[in-house]
């Protein structure tokens, strides 16, 4: 059973800066493709990014592209997320997942019903 968990929430000025990260403690994440997920106060779950488990491939949401960078270091067995120029609608709970299917069996933005493995998420608010 891989347990996941996230960590670097907090609370930033609009057009700051947060870096997440997700590890799984006493397992590998070396052959997961994972995903990044955000939930807004009273909305639906949201992908907002998936990486291969190569680290090879990674799509974005399109309202974060530009600004969110999903990156992998399996010697640290850890998959960030650097969010720049962050805006208040950014706001939200974030979740990484795991899954041994391939980020194209996951749609792009949605809500990531079929990976397999959650973690418990962290919060992130951008606020003045």
């Amino acid at each position: 059973q891989l347990q996941l968990v996230e960590s670097g929430g907090g609370s930033v000025q609009p057009g700051g800066s947060l870096r997440l990260s997700c590890t799984a403690p006493g397992s590998s994440l070396n052959f997961y493709a994972i995903g990044w997920f955000r939930q807004a106060p009273g909305k639906e779950r949201e992908g907002v990014s998936c990486i291969s488990s190569s680290g090879g491939s990674i799509n974005y949401v399109d309202s974060v592209k530009g600004r969110f960078i999903t990156s992998r270091d399996d010697s640290k067995n850890t998959i960030f997320l650097q969010m720049n120029g962050l805006k208040p609608e950014d706001t939200g709970i974030y979740f990484c997942a795991a899954d041994r299917l391939p980020c194209s069996y996951h749609k792009t933005g949605g809500r990531g019903d079929m990976y397999d493995y959650w973690g418990p998420g962290i919060q992130v608010t951008v606020s003045s």
